[in-house]
């Protein structure tokens, strides 16, 4: 077996102070292996969105260990959370958050920049690559505010890729596309796990999605409830350019 790229040990994540305190994880056990495609169901309320940011290094757990990439990040300090997580993880939300302002291109572009203080070319030359690999090349230089909504969640994915991190972690990504554009953006998704090996983590409420998925892990009342491979057939992707 390889060994886990993300492993969540006895992790208990408490709001507030004594003595009102909310306690939204209850000893979550979690290990998630690379290139696995994993969705996250569970009922509002359940710690879907905690655990997420637990591991999205968003939020501190109370107690517990995590480990991503091999690295304990419960001793990282804020300033050491913050660089691994831009060189580790990427982000997939329900509203793509691209900056109205900006061109598809220049969206992909911002988190490389981030990462490295600078801009130089190779970043525009990935940017463009990635927006290939999405379907989107044509629309690199249209602002965000003229896409689509599918369109504009293809470019949120492709941003998420930039930095090429080891676990992406998708809340709810198809939770604002109608049918067809959800189908499609989640399709491109698998595509993407498939071609390049990239972890994924995905919060759905849809169980339609979630049993697209390699498994399924259930949240209730902040403990892991179930925990089960995918058995059904899975649709066939086509090639996702390796570039990406």
């Amino acid at each position: 077996m390889p060994e886990p790229l993300l492993e969540l040990k006895e992790v208990v994540k408490d709001y507030g102070t004594p003595p009102l305190v909310t306690r939204a994880l209850r000893g979550v056990d979690l290990s998630v292996t690379p290139g696995e495609f994993a969705a996250l169901i569970g009922p509002s309320g359940s710690g879907k969105t905690t655990l997420l940011n637990v591991i999205g290094l968003l939020h501190k757990p109370t107690s517990g260990r995590m480990t991503l990439a091999g690295t304990d990040t419960t001793r990282l300090d804020d300033d050491g959370l913050t660089r691994f997580r831009a060189r580790t993880l990427g982000f997939v939300f329900q509203f793509h958050h691209l900056v109205p302002a900006l061109t598809a291109l220049e969206n992909i572009v911002v988190p490389m920049w981030s990462l490295q203080g600078r801009r130089d070319e190779s970043m525009r030359r990935r940017a463009l690559e990635l927006l290939d690999a999405v379907g989107l090349a044509h629309k690199a230089d249209s602002r965000a505010t003229a896409l689509s909504g599918g369109q504009a969640q293809r470019v949120a994915i492709a941003r998420a890729l930039a930095n090429r991190p080891a676990l992406v972690l998708a809340d709810e990504p198809t939770g604002n596309l109608d049918t067809a554009s959800a189908d499609e953006v989640f399709g491109l998704l698998r595509r993407v796990n498939r071609e390049l090996g990239t972890t994924f983590l995905i919060v759905t409420h849809d169980p339609r999605l979630a049993q697209r998925t390699d498994r399924v892990v259930e949240i209730v009342d902040g403990r892991i409830v179930s925990d089960e491979a995918v058995a059904t057939a899975r649709d066939q992707p086509r090639p996702v350019s390796a570039k990406a």
